[in-house]
């Protein structure tokens, strides 16, 4: 994973007490950007990042990969009609090395696991039910809540996720939620398919959107939800800009320096 300078550590002696003598602990500032798929939630955290000189975390695509992955080792099912098993799951975690390379070229993050890209493939609807399959399974999620938080010992981090503010990193600095309409997102992703040469099937979309959008919100392990503290923005009718905008705002209000 790409690591950036430690210029954004904070000393704070958190966790010390009233022992003035105790040594103040170095920590790294946290920006959390929740919310569904579809929302914009990609290309905020991305300028973000680049704009801070962050780490990126997109906690969606671990999910999507052990999802892809299990899939292809016959754990799971396309249509969620098999029997998962969770520590055949857990194991296949465990096994995985995962690393998020920034691309500023195509603007994006390319993924590699265990050293190989993965590709757009990770992207799509169907991968994104796979990992709403294997996201129920608190032994998976706990394998990946320790490789997420890790990242946060290292230098300032911009995670992209669903529970990241609630879950991951409920003392983030800066916590939003993004959302936007299941119809605002499914024509997001309708107009993806088409500039990407693909057919798209605007209904088709719009159940698998709400089908996991189900799921997610009302799973017994950290459902999706906006933290207390979150700003909650909902981008239906925001483009790229505006939405970035008021991310970036209230990261500055909340004591985010940015060079520009």
């Amino acid at each position: 994973m790409t690591v950036s300078t430690a210029d954004n550590a904070i000393l704070d002696n958190f966790g010390a007490g009233s022992n003035d003598n105790q040594a103040p602990v170095l920590r790294y500032p946290v920006i959390c950007i929740d919310g569904p798929s579809g929302a914009g939630k990609g290309t905020v955290t991305w300028r973000l990042a680049q704009a801070l000189n962050y780490q990126l975390l997109d906690s969606g695509a671990l999910y999507r990969i052990v999802g892809l992955k299990a899939f292809e080792a016959g754990l799971v099912a396309a249509d969620g009609s098999q029997a998962i098993d969770e520590m055949a799951v857990l194991a296949l975690t465990q096994r995985l090395e995962i690393a998020f390379v920034p691309n500023n070229a195509s603007g994006r993050v390319d993924i590699l696991v265990n050293g190989e890209a993965v590709g757009e493939q990770v992207r799509n609807e169907t991968v994104g039910g796979y990992a709403s399959q294997i996201a129920v399974f608190p032994k998976v999620r706990q394998a990946l809540l320790k490789l997420q938080q890790d990242m946060a010992t290292r230098s300032g981090l911009v995670a992209d996720g669903r529970d990241m503010g609630t879950v991951v990193f409920p003392d983030a600095d800066v916590k939003v939620y993004l959302t936007a309409s299941a119809e605002a997102r499914a024509e997001r992703r309708v107009t993806q398919l088409i500039n990407a040469g693909q057919t798209a099937d605007f209904d088709a979309i719009l159940a698998t959107i709400k089908a996991r959008d189900d799921r997610d919100e009302n799973r017994a392990t950290a459902p999706s939800k906006p933290a207390e503290d979150a700003l909650l923005l909902d981008s239906s009718n925001l483009d790229a800009d505006e939405v970035y905008a008021q991310v970036k705002r209230h990261c500055q209000d909340k004591g985010i320096f940015f060079n520009s």
